[in-house]
């Protein structure tokens, strides 16, 4: 089959980045036609893209890459010209654009985006032929795009689309969201949790019966357990080398690989735990409450007479600046200062009127005792890597003894807790939205007496439960390791396949939605 996947973003990184590349590697795998539209400028260097269609003055041109799609299919990625603004939910910096979210755009900036990308949609298929399907990306402005192109498509709803622009301003863009809505032939969701924010915020009364249940899948082949013949060492130096060997400028979308090498090294010369957490770097992810809690992590690890551990932060983001100076004031026992970042909360991430980390904040009010010098224990061993390529993440997860991802916000799928259980690890995420269905569904693989710590509620105790969950695994006995990373990794590969996921989407796409379920 013939089939457009519109993504008006990266094809690496995080979130719907990472699910359009994993996507379009498993469409091509199963011998279909893809064509891909991104504004990914280096897509030609991804070794899964064989050709990357551009706009001049004369026109749609496409090159080859000399890269090479898996399976029998083959994946073109296009890269239509909008102009010098990129509209996004959360602001990042992209080289060559100037990013703004689309509450702040103006009605004119949007159609010009959306007309935009009409038109590359219409030459790409003057040049490709008919689509037998499509898949668009966001409720806004994606599947408006591909309805006015007269395309048979679904929607893929990533969660950041409902929270950051569609809930917060329903008048403006609802009416944008259901010019797609009601010409597609599904809506996919990654939970429940976001089925039901998308219903309530539409009021459409057919939607729920073409909503289905799609969350991402791992690409198991990628993510698995490390070989039992490698050391961790030796698989976190393959990584090291890698990077060092690589030819990538530096500061490319929150890349720094010196960063990345010397928080690498570091993290396989530990000798005791490793934990790890990949996201953004942003109030909303709640890393300030993985901060906190761990010089708790570190004291009881240092009571049962174990070596100090180390964690891993990879990504990036607005609050990284932020989330630093709170650690370091953590580190050096100056509760003081930590409050005074946890007070300024959201005006570190750029918010004009700030809002306080509330419950980092009444932590640190009353702070367990001692806690001050449990910091000064911990010092330094938090690892600052920013942001690694989803093919390195990879490689660190298999060697990380657990996970974690604290989001406060809600999330629309627990993704990377998904790839860690792939990958034998486990994970504790907050217990909300898309995160706990992924704990609950992959807790049943486990005994009931451990299931309960994949998660912790994000309440006024929310510290103490993250640092009692994490201090479960790492308190392990292997052999007890080895029983849960064997149960994660066999549950995550039956639950999140790409192929099959990516089979039942062409089906979604094509109006045929018995193959998934019902939220």
């Amino acid at each position: 089959m013939r089939i457009l996947i519109f993504h008006g973003y990266l094809l690496r990184g995080t979130g719907s980045n990472v699910y359009n590349a994993e996507l379009a590697q498993a469409l091509s795998s199963l011998g279909h036609e893809v064509h891909l539209l991104s504004q990914d400028r280096e897509a030609d260097s991804l070794p899964w893209v064989d050709a990357v269609g551009t706009w001049s003055e004369q026109g749609l041109r496409v090159r080859e890459t000399g890269g090479s799609s898996p399976g029998e299919g083959s994946v073109t990625v296009y890269l239509p010209e909008i102009g010098e603004v990129l509209p996004v939910f959360v602001v990042d910096d992209y080289e060559g654009f100037t990013a703004r979210a689309f509450p702040d755009l103006s009605d004119r900036e949007i159609d010009e985006y959306v007309d935009a990308n009409l038109r590359a949609i219409r030459e790409v298929i003057d040049r490709a032929g008919e689509m037998d399907a499509a898949l668009a990306n966001h409720l806004i402005a994606g599947p408006a795009i591909c309805a006015e192109a007269g395309l048979d498509f679904a929607i893929k709803v990533h969660g950041s689309d409902l929270s950051y622009a569609v809930i917060p301003h329903p008048d403006r863009f609802v009416p944008l969201a259901r010019r797609g809505v009601e010409a597609a032939k599904a809506v996919l969701v990654g939970s429940s949790f976001t089925a039901q924010a998308l219903w309530e915020v539409m009021e459409a009364r057919d939607l729920p019966a073409k909503t289905r249940l799609a969350p991402p899948g791992v690409d198991t082949e990628r993510f698995r357990p490390r070989e039992e013949s490698v050391s961790r060492t030796d698989s976190i130096e393959r990584l090291i080398a890698e990077i060092s060997a690589s030819d990538r400028v530096a500061g490319d979308f929150g890349r720094d690989d010196e960063a990345a090498l010397t928080a690498l090294t570091d993290f396989a010369a530990t000798e005791g735990s490793r934990v790890v957490y990949v996201g953004k770097l942003l109030v909303n992810k709640g890393v300030d409450l993985l901060l906190a809690a761990w010089p708790i992590v570190v004291d009881g690890l240092v009571a049962d007479g174990r070596p100090i551990p180390r964690l891993l932060v990879v990504g990036f983001g607005s609050f990284e600046e932020g989330l630093q100076d709170l650690w370091s004031s953590i580190q050096s026992g100056d509760l003081d200062s930590a409050s005074r970042t946890a007070q300024r909360g959201r005006e570190l991430e750029g918010e004009q009127s700030g809002g306080k980390l509330r419950i980092l904040s009444d932590f640190l009010r009353n702070p367990p005792e001692g806690y001050a010098e449990m910091g000064r224990v911990a010092a330094n061993s938090v690892l600052w890597a920013g942001r690694l390529d989803h093919d390195e993440v990879a490689e660190v997860l298999p060697v990380s003894d657990a996970l974690v991802m604290p989001s406060t916000f809600p999330e629309a799928f627990g993704m990377v807790a998904a790839e860690a259980a792939a990958c034998g690890v486990p994970f504790v995420s907050a217990d909300h939205s898309g995160m706990l269905e992924v704990s609950k569904r992959l807790g049943e693989a486990l005994v009931p007496e451990d299931a309960p710590f994949l998660s912790f509620s994000v309440e006024s105790d929310a510290i103490e439960q993250l640092a009692d969950c994490l201090l479960h695994w790492l308190r392990m006995e292997p052999a007890e390791q080895a029983r849960i990373s064997e149960r994660l990794a066999s549950a995550a590969s039956d639950s999140y396949s790409w192929p099959a996921m990516a089979a039942a989407l062409v089906a979604a796409a094509s109006g045929d939605l018995d193959k998934l379920p019902h939220p």
